[in-house]
């Protein structure tokens, strides 16, 4: 395992940053004020090969690893952009990953290169209102009437709902009374999301903004059989298969968040003069920077350390969990701090650290909360008895 980049992840590094700086912080202060998609960040992003930087190479992506990915959107929120920019590929660059892993090779073909080409946004629909981290009470049922399924039932927090053309959907093919486990009888379906049968209302939020979640309906969608993601009833199974690297990227995120939001601190820690001497002179600002960056630094290692492990297809789940929960708690302080460096005026849309912070914020919460990550360490990691 290599503790620094490799030459062509140093370029990757480099490449993205340098793409990013067309996006200033005014850019996506609007976006996120204005509720709109950042497009032309996205289009910039797909036209250099980013979106498709982890599909395989057959299929119009770069071919590479995790590990290329978390670099590049940890570079994305470095830079400015958070959870707005983020979000607005990263759906496309893992939420592909059943697809890749147990599409058929038809499905692979039709979908995967115009994913890759930024050609065709996707979403990711599983959470419910009434079941949120126990997925396996989801109640989003599909039919089966001859060569489609027939999709009736409701889901929350669907991202990019409203841009997408399809959404990666986990649905119950068989009723809970009827299977040997909770976790059987679960279904992914790779449906239409532009359709008369499908009502998608935007949910109002405290930040990213720019990427909006929606509450969406499903009234008796048709989805082709085709369109299914392997087996009927082994949904719960591929999308599990995922989670490993959906956690590596947001932590990767969470870390790029809190490296924007020291950087700002740090800048106006040495340039704002109170008392004859720059803030940053004293230890009640300099310490609380120095313990963020500490943290940031020791999150990284644990993310680099997971995707290491999962792109060489070792186990990782414990490292991947770790790496959320810390680079989640060292995001946040980080953005914390740089409002408190900033006093007042971190409460200023134009210093743009309260959009970090409320950015920050959202990486304790999704894609999985802090608490579910302690409960996975303590059982599998400790092995004392399972608390839920």
């Amino acid at each position: 395992m290599e503790f620094l980049d490799n030459e062509e992840q140093s370029l990757i590094r480099e490449s993205v940053r340098k793409l990013c700086t067309q996006f200033k912080d005014d850019y996506w202060e609007q976006h996120d004020r204005e509720g709109k998609f950042p497009n032309s960040f996205f289009e910039k992003m797909a036209a250099a090969g980013w979106i498709g930087v982890a599909m395989p190479q057959k299929y119009g992506g770069a071919g590479k690893g995790i590990l290329e990915a978390s670099i590049v959107l940890e570079e994305v929120a470095a830079s400015g952009a958070a959870m707005n920019g983020a979000t607005s590929i990263h759906l496309s660059i893992f939420g592909m990953h059943p697809v890749v892993k147990h599409g058929s090779e038809a499905m692979k073909k039709k979908y995967l290169p115009a994913v890759a080409r930024g050609e065709m946004h996707v979403a990711f629909g599983v959470t419910e209102p009434d079941a949120g981290s126990d997925t396996t009470s989801i109640e989003t049922f599909a039919r089966l009437n001859g060569d489609h399924y027939l999709v009736r039932g409701r889901k929350v927090w669907t991202s990019k709902a409203l841009e997408s053309e399809r959404v990666l959907l986990l649905v119950r093919t068989t009723a809970k009374d009827q299977v040997a486990k909770r976790t059987d009888g679960l279904t992914l379906l790779f449906a239409q999301l532009q359709k008369p049968e499908v009502t998608i209302s935007p949910i109002p939020k405290l930040g990213r903004n720019a990427v909006r979640s929606c509450e969406v309906v499903y009234d008796d969608l048709e989805v082709s059989v085709d369109d299914r993601v392997g087996e009927e009833g082994k949904g719960f199974k591929y999308l599990l298969d995922g989670l490993n690297a959906e956690r590596i990227l947001v932590a990767a995120e969470a870390v790029g968040i809190g490296r924007a939001a020291l950087n700002k601190a740090v800048n106006y820690a040495n340039e704002r003069v109170v008392f004859d001497r720059p803030i940053g002179k004293n230890q009640g600002i300099a310490f609380p920077l120095a313990q963020a960056a500490t943290q940031l630094e020791a999150a990284g290692l644990m993310i680099r350390k997971a995707a290491w492990l999962l792109d060489n297809n070792k186990p990782c789940g414990k490292e991947a969990n770790m790496a959320k929960w810390l680079a989640a708690e060292a995001g946040f302080f980080a953005a914390d701090c740089a409002i408190q460096t900033h006093g007042g005026f971190g409460y200023a849309r134009e210093y743009h650290v309260e959009r970090y912070w409320r950015e920050a914020r959202l990486m304790k919460l999704a894609p999985i909360s802090q608490e579910m990550i302690l409960n996975y360490v303590s059982e599998h990691v400790l092995g004392l008895p399972r608390s839920y």
